[in-house]
């Protein structure tokens, strides 16, 4: 197995990199097919559509990525609601196109299925095809959990299918599917604090965040 490299919070410059590594390792996945039908467009349009959001979460989550920029996961901060992206209305039809409305759909889903409480999110959590297997989704994960067991915030995230069991061993439980129409099921899981965590929010000040820093698309 090859060593992991370092895990570091990701700068401004680093939001494009960071969606164009999730739509390459996602592109396949059935959901990204159901998002965009033609194979032809898909990875363009999602890049496009994920920038929006990695930006957004520069500024209610945060991102960590390798520093060979094969894996990354991105987060939001739930604290509270927050809001759609700056512009949102406007930037997914020109992002997303006539796939617009799919995007839209799986959002409003999703977002059905999100604690209600304070939590954070772990929106994405991807490698690229060529460094799967190497231990950075793990390594991630790992990095992830010690952070949210110090803020004291629950954990919430939508894995693709074939990941469900590497998150168990993070301590995450399903919770309800959400079958699309017409399309494939998700799978959303929660994880819980450890008895002795520290509780949110008499904690929260010592959460790291990259100094800029929301939501899933996929």
């Amino acid at each position: 197995m090859d060593a992991v490299p370092r895990i570091r919070a990701a700068h401004w410059t680093d939001k494009e990199p960071v969606a164009a590594l999730i739509a390459d390792a996602l592109h396949t996945h059935p959901v990204a097919a159901w998002l965009v039908p033609e194979p032809a467009p898909r990875r363009r349009i999602l890049t496009d559509v994920l920038a929006i959001w990695i930006e957004h979460a520069m500024f209610f989550g945060d991102i960590y990525l390798t520093d060979d920029h094969t894996a990354a996961a991105v987060g939001f901060h739930r604290y509270r609601p927050i809001p759609l992206p700056a512009n949102y209305g406007i930037r997914l039809p020109d992002a997303a196109g006539e796939h617009a409305g799919r995007f839209v759909l799986l959002d409003h889903l999703m977002s059905a299925q999100q604690p209600t409480e304070p939590h954070y999110h772990l929106a994405f959590l991807a490698v690229a095809p060529t460094a799967q297997g190497t231990g950075r989704g793990t390594a991630l994960l790992e990095h992830h959990r010690s952070r949210v067991d110090r803020i004291g915030l629950p954990s919430y995230a939508t894995p693709v299918s074939d990941a469900t069991t590497l998150y168990r061993r993070y301590g995450y439980t399903p919770r309800r599917t959400v079958t699309l129409p017409g399309g494939p099921t998700i799978h959303p899981m929660r994880r819980n604090l450890p008895p002795g965590s520290g509780t949110w929010p008499l904690n929260a000040s010592n959460i790291d965040s990259p100094g800029h820093s929301q939501d899933r698309v996929i």
